[in-house]
């Protein structure tokens, strides 16, 4: 089953998680399971930003979260955020294309 990952953050350092973002992809091209990721900032809350991460399955989201630069991505993550980040872990019911 599908699995995705939502992360929401408030900040003022976006183009910092950007290029953060960028060497997490550099440091686990051809290992890490994430598939797709939308960064999305919130129209009616001022800095606040959700990505939206698509993987395979559950597990395979578990074994991309174990990867040591996933580790230290989210630690670093967390120092660029004024308050977050926050995860809400899902399973994708349903998908259309519209």
């Amino acid at each position: 089953m599908a699995f995705v990952q939502v992360i929401e953050m408030t900040t003022t350092r976006v183009a910092e998680i950007e290029e953060l973002m960028g060497q997490w992809m550099a440091a686990t091209e051809g290992r890490r399971s994430a598939h797709r990721s939308l960064l999305t900032k919130d129209r009616e809350r001022p800095d606040t930003y959700v990505q939206v991460v698509e993987f395979p399955s559950y597990e395979e989201a578990m074994a991309n979260s174990a990867l040591p630069e996933t580790a230290a991505f989210a630690q670093k993550l967390s120092a660029l955020c004024v308050s977050g980040p926050t995860f809400r872990n899902l399973d994708v019911v349903r998908t259309d294309v519209l």
